[in-house]
């Protein structure tokens, strides 16, 4: 791999991507490539996973450091887009952003505009490269449809500094969500680990061999037929509320994967409220709230 037209990409492998074959991570962290291209790539001594060549049947672990060599013209060029954000936070290491319903975090196969990465690279002279070129400054996600704070990072020692405080749960995390039914409980703990679905594996559950996901949660307001609660995470698991809620038979209002879709809704109703974190730098607690989206607050007012 000495092609003068390639270039190299890192990545370093997070829990919930852990304990898969090499060459499954990459196809999917490389979004557009093929497994059999990885594969193809990792025989031509392509990829070093923590500075060695490994195999294409390699097992990755959680805080591996993948490097992977691909011709420039494989992965597309993600442009800035004039798409406005909504700034909680900002400093010279990260940035804060209030992230609205309906948009993708990163750039995805075939989805390569329109995204918050788009946006970022529009309002960000640098962000940080840890993750590779389709996902820059991104330490961690929120789905498309889920509003709320979202912390990107400008620079690579604030990522490291970043990913090291969510690793460690030290980040502090409040969500609010509309559920379905009402909870006679006024708060609880979730403690249940989460997977791959055996039955459809593009959907995650809470089964015998997942990780270890612990979600808390408190009634805030009840209905005849729904529960807003707030919900704090102490691990971050895929899809971990969603999963978490409907496991207790309380799926989240408009959840169209692990509940029923609701006309109107576009996807579950879920917030990410609150975000507490470390400044890489100086070390002050920053925290921020991200207000309630009006759709969100129209539902609440039909209690």
């Amino acid at each position: 791999m000495s092609d003068i037209n390639s270039k190299k990409y890192n990545f370093i492998v997070d829990a919930d991507d852990a304990d898969v074959r090499i060459d499954k991570y990459l196809s999917a962290a490389c979004n557009d490539l093929s497994r059999s291209y990885i594969q193809k790539i990792i025989t031509n001594g392509g990829v070093l996973l923590n500075g060695e060549v490994p195999k294409t049947k390699t097992i990755v672990n959680e805080d591996d450091v993948i490097e992977i060599t691909v011709p420039e013209s494989v992965i597309p060029e993600i442009a800035p887009e004039d798409i406005p954000l909504d700034i909680l936070y900002e400093d010279s290491d990260v940035i804060v952003v209030n992230k609205p319903k309906g948009i993708v975090v990163h750039p995805a196969a075939g989805h390569y505009t329109g995204t918050l990465v788009n946006a970022l690279l529009y309002h960000c002279k640098d962000l940080s490269g840890i993750n590779g070129v389709m996902r820059p400054g991104i330490v961690h996600r929120i789905d498309m449809n889920t509003t709320g704070s979202l912390i990107i990072c400008k620079n690579d020692f604030a990522h490291n500094d970043i990913a090291a405080q969510l690793k460690e749960h030290s980040i502090k995390r409040r969500y609010v969500a509309i559920v379905e039914g009402n909870i006679k409980e006024d708060e609880g703990t979730i403690d249940a680990p989460i997977g791959r679905s055996q039955k459809d594996r593009k959907k995650m559950a809470v089964v015998m061999n997942g990780k270890n996901a612990v979600t808390h949660f408190k009634v805030l307001k009840r209905s005849a037929k729904y529960t807003y609660v707030e919900c704090a995470l102490e691990t971050g698991r895929t899809h971990q509320i969603r999963v978490h809620m409907a496991h207790i038979h309380h799926p989240l209002l408009g959840d169209d994967v692990y509940g029923k879709a609701v006309k109107g809704l576009e996807g579950q109703t879920l917030h990410a409220r609150t975000l507490g974190f470390v400044q890489p730098h100086t070390k002050e607690y920053i925290e921020v709230d991200a207000p309630i989206p009006e759709y969100f607050e129209h539902i609440l007012q039909t209690f």
